[in-house]
């Protein structure tokens, strides 16, 4: 995974990581080992992080502060983050934004289930309190084939699901 944020992401501040494969050998990557993408790694499939280094960058610890706070007040009011989600459901296509191809593809607040398209920021998926995995997977791929009728983009899962669909 790369996972970004605010015009950074994962690999501009990654020294080192460390995992486990599934054979259960050990293995420790260098930045440039990973191979980094938009929101991915060239690590193979399968492999759990259990420890990373990272490096900071060196700045006046009340800008620091200062950022941080325009940080989270910037997601208190443009993001869901009071709400049960699983962060950024759908990788950005390029040149597109997957909230905004979601929106006008109408999914706007759309439900299956417990779970709804958000009504704050169309790229998350909330659960109201009573959504399966089943559920969150169906709106998922709903959005997806909506998004894919009304604009040709076709919209891939950021977030990573783990197991089989519920049949």
């Amino acid at each position: 995974m790369n996972a970004g944020a605010n015009g950074g992401e994962t690999k501009d501040v990654l020294v080192e990581a460390t995992g486990v494969t599934r054979r259960g050998e050990k293995v420790t990557f260098s930045n440039a080992d990973m191979k980094f993408v938009y929101r991915n790694s060239g690590v193979e499939e399968g492999v759990i992080f259990t420890s990373a280094l990272f490096r900071g960058r060196i700045a006046d610890p009340e800008f620091i502060r200062a950022r941080m706070s325009e940080v989270q007040q910037h997601r208190e009011t443009a993001q869901p983050i009071r709400e049960k989600t699983g962060g950024s459901t759908f990788k950005n296509p390029p040149g597109h934004s997957a909230w905004k191809l979601v929106d006008a593809a109408g999914m706007r607040g759309h439900r299956v289930g417990g779970a709804q398209v958000s009504e704050m920021h169309c790229n998350f998926l909330i659960n109201t309190g009573s959504a399966s995995g089943h559920d969150i997977e169906m709106l998922g791929e709903t959005v997806r084939a909506k998004v894919k009728a009304s604009s040709g983009i076709e919209l891939h899962w950021e977030i990573k699901r783990i197991g089989l669909p519920q049949s």
